[in-house]
């Protein structure tokens, strides 16, 4: 982002990243509660109003996302049942609708293995050659989706598909992937391709006018 501050805190549509990221989930009245993973450092959470709600706990993350969803699910311990829900959303999707919420929730809220927002893909993928420049293949997209978050497990299932995939060396990048780890498959559940990822500042640009979409 070169930015002066981390992604989640930069400002957009009058509330940083972060706060439009955990609102829905703040406002659900089937969210018992919220677990914000912060970096040891972290010197901006304190100022956001956020920091005093009183569903809202923090945790200290780790050195990628596995590790810090596996502290947070470790920090919720005493709280957590092995057959609760447990939603794990990324701080940087500030554009989640209560409709893909609500319809994650009633697609999983039944099934043995849990499952996450996705979308099909829609481009027509390359796949790169040993330069990284030129085109060595075209990839069937038919069977291919795009992983969103929030993804939802059990508590159980979940701590227990990371343990095992940290203890053995598996690197994963979602919930979903430790699961599938585990020998199962997650539900796939249709989301919004306006719950979009910041990643670059064009991606900031496209957040601010979704989301003030939204409100009109």
């Amino acid at each position: 982002m070169d930015a002066e501050r981390p992604k989640q805190y930069l400002m957009l549509a009058g509330a940083t990243v972060l706060e439009h990221a955990i609102r829905p989930l703040l406002a659900h009245s089937r969210i018992e509660g919220i677990m914000v993973m912060l970096a040891a450092d972290d010197e901006f959470w304190p100022t956001l109003p956020l920091a005093s709600a009183p569903r809202v706990q923090t945790a200290l993350g780790g050195a990628a996302r596995q590790h810090s969803v596996l502290n947070g699910l470790v920090a919720l311990e005493s709280k957590a049942g092995p057959e609760d829900w447990i939603l794990v959303h990324d701080g940087a999707r500030p554009c989640l609708g209560t409709d893909e919420l609500d319809t994650l929730m009633a697609a999983v809220e039944h099934d043995q293995v849990g499952g996450l927002l996705a979308v099909p893909v829609a481009d027509t993928l390359k796949r790169a050659d040993e330069t990284g420049l030129r085109c060595e293949a075209t990839l069937e997209r038919k069977a291919l989706w795009s992983a969103q978050t929030p993804q939802m497990f059990r508590y159980r299932l979940l701590r227990s598909a990371l343990e095992r995939a940290l203890a053995q060396g598996v690197d994963v990048t979602d919930e979903a992937a430790a699961v599938e780890f585990m020998g199962h498959r997650p539900r796939l559940v249709r989301g919004s391709s306006r719950n979009i990822k910041i990643t670059g500042r064009d991606d900031l640009i496209l957040a601010e006018a979704l989301l003030r979409s939204a409100v009109k």
